[in-house]
């Protein structure tokens, strides 16, 4: 069958620009669709003094962070959304050991929690070995920063690939006829050169999954669980409010599903920014100039977007959130971090009669689940607002059955945000969470 990988970039989709990759000194089975094709996930994740393992080359262990030490060596970047003047860097690298879950994997997606101070960055790498023992390339998940004091813009590398394996975005994707039977994450840590400035690393999440996605995959409804008949107070933003903001940023707030459901993650733990960190935003008076800050600490400039799943999570970890990318089986998952008291943002597709009430259709958009109703039916924050520049339009309930499947087409990608204070669901089995 023909690979479907779900536009996270706008509400109808969009073509996104490639961009040059910063050269480092390192060696650099399609699933079915049927609602029987195994749903298999789990996720990894290294916080703490977990990050005292792995291998260190001029990086050095700090309590639970990952932060510069002796640097490895030197290396020269020209930002490809800046002045287009190089930089001389200095780097080091942290890296894990090989992962092997008890399943052939198909896809891999990593998240992180960092900082970026002073002009620093960090570079996320991906390495797997197929499940016929052949060792893919090192590839580039992402480059990350902050953005503050110099930092080069954040962004992906599209176009990357090999024999084995190719890189959609912020996914590593094994090609047809291929799986994963292991992968390593490399982590590389960059400040300019002749500075002490450093990143500084908190946690690496990886979900592996082998997962049906695309348009043709149905999965059954999930039994109604824990969370029937309760529904979070997850404020309600509008991404259609925001259209014609910032053309840059993709065009707009049409495109900003993404970083508009963040935004209201982050309001709902009140960690968002302040009326400071906003004052940049325009025009005055604005509603909702979280949205607009929210999307502009989320683009991906190499991708042209707000909907890179990692980077959304990263942005949620600098406001102190636990905050990763993972994916959940059913809506009988989802119910457990409702009822934790942890609204989730989540990838969903439909066409404009596969879900009602929406009134379109998407090959790719986040929405927040904020609860579910009596019957066990889906109530979400929609931020495209069935199309209206209104926040009032955006709590709606989705049935069951039909949102199941639009978030299944993304294999149940979503995002986790939540205080460390607050503790998540119990995990199961296959832990994915």
């Amino acid at each position: 069958m023909t690979d479907f990988s779900p536009s996270r970039r706008a509400l109808l989709g969009g073509v996104g620009a490639a961009a040059a990759a910063l050269a480092l000194p390192l060696s650099s089975a399609t699933p079915s669709a049927s609602a029987a094709a195994a749903r298999n996930m789990r996720l990894w994740r290294c916080t703490g003094s977990a990050l005292a393992g792995g291998a260190r080359a001029g990086t050095r262990y700090v309590n639970g962070t990952v932060v510069m030490g002796t640097p490895q060596g030197r290396t020269s970047y020209t930002d490809p959304y800046g002045a287009g003047t190089a930089r001389t860097y200095e780097q080091g690298t942290w890296t894990t050991g090989w992962y092997t879950p008890e399943f052939a994997m198909t896809q891999v997606v990593p998240s992180w929690r960092a900082l970026t101070p002073g002009g620093t960055f960090i570079t996320v790498w991906l390495q797997a070995i197929t499940t016929t023992g052949r060792t893919t390339s090192w590839f580039s998940l992402g480059r990350w920063s902050e953005m503050t004091g110099g930092s080069p813009h954040r962004m992906t590398v599209d176009g990357q690939g090999d024999a084995y394996a190719t890189v959609a975005t912020d996914t590593l994707k094994a090609r047809p006829g291929y799986a994963f039977r292991a992968w390593r994450m490399q982590v590389a840590l960059y400040r300019p050169a002749g500075t002490t400035a450093t990143p500084t690393v908190t946690a690496l999440n990886a979900m592996s999954s082998s997962v049906p996605t695309g348009s043709a995959v149905t999965v059954p409804m999930s039994p109604v669980g824990v969370g029937r008949g309760r529904v979070l107070a997850v404020p309600t933003y509008s991404q259609m409010m925001h259209v014609g903001h910032y053309p840059q940023l993709n065009g707009g707030g049409e495109a900003w599903c993404s970083g508009t459901s963040t935004a209201m993650l982050l309001d709902y733990w009140r960690v968002g920014p302040s009326a400071t960190d906003t004052a940049w935003v325009s025009p005055r008076p604005h509603t909702n100039p979280q949205v607009d800050h929210a999307v502009s600490k989320v683009f991906d400039y190499g991708y042209d977007g707000s909907g890179n799943w990692p980077f959304n999570t990263a942005y949620a970890g600098t406001r102190g959130l636990d905050a990763f990318v993972t994916r959940l089986r059913s809506l009988n998952e989802a119910e457990r971090f409702i009822a934790a008291g942890i609204p989730l943002a989540v990838s969903t597709s439909f066409s404009s009669t596969q879900l009602t009430g929406a009134g379109f259709g998407t090959s790719g958009h986040l929405m927040v689940i904020a609860g579910f109703d009596g019957a066990g039916n889906v109530v979400v924050n929609d931020p495209a607002s069935g199309m209206r520049a209104s926040n009032a339009a955006v709590r709606k309930t989705y049935n069951r059955a039909q949102f199941e499947n639009a978030w299944a087409r993304s294999g149940g990608t979503t995002y986790v945000m939540r205080p460390f204070s607050v503790a998540l669901p119990a995990r199961p089995a296959q832990a994915n969470w």
